[in-house]
């Protein structure tokens, strides 16, 4: 049972999983793998269930008339993937926040760069170690 949302573990391929995200695209995916084992964390990769769909109503068919025609075959679900690392403990709000995790080049994993919001994380000066002008 997890803590609270931001701390979920379970099983995937048989090994207990801590979660760092679910229903990813295969490009995030990606992202987080090289990211996750660059810093020394084995990465489980499953593909994610697809999304339970409502059965569509039959209506009656009255006498007489024409059969409806039968309904158009859902889409497809898009491809996604459940995203977790071996040490069950991980937390990816505390690695980040923490500024545990680190990217290739040496610098900090801000909020930023783990959502992709920023090709090049730029380390900041935690706001705990700032000055009410905003420098340390």
């Amino acid at each position: 049972m997890a803590i609270n949302k931001n701390h979920e573990f379970e099983e995937l391929n048989g090994v207990k999983c801590g979660i760092v995200e679910k229903n990813v695209n295969p490009a995030r995916t990606e992202f987080l793998k090289k990211l996750l084992e660059y810093n020394k964390y084995t990465v489980v990769i499953v593909p994610s269930p697809p999304p339970k769909v409502a059965p569509v109503p039959v209506a009656k068919p009255v006498e007489g008339a024409t059969p409806p025609p039968p309904p158009p075959p859902p889409p497809p679900a898009p491809e996604t993937f459940t995203v977790g690392v071996t040490d069950y403990t991980f937390n990816p709000v505390n690695a980040i926040f923490g500024r545990i995790l680190h990217t290739p080049d040496g610098h900090v994993v801000t909020q930023a760069y783990w959502y992709q919001q920023e090709a090049v994380s730029h380390d900041e000066i935690p706001y705990y170690e700032r000055t009410p002008s905003g420098k340390a």
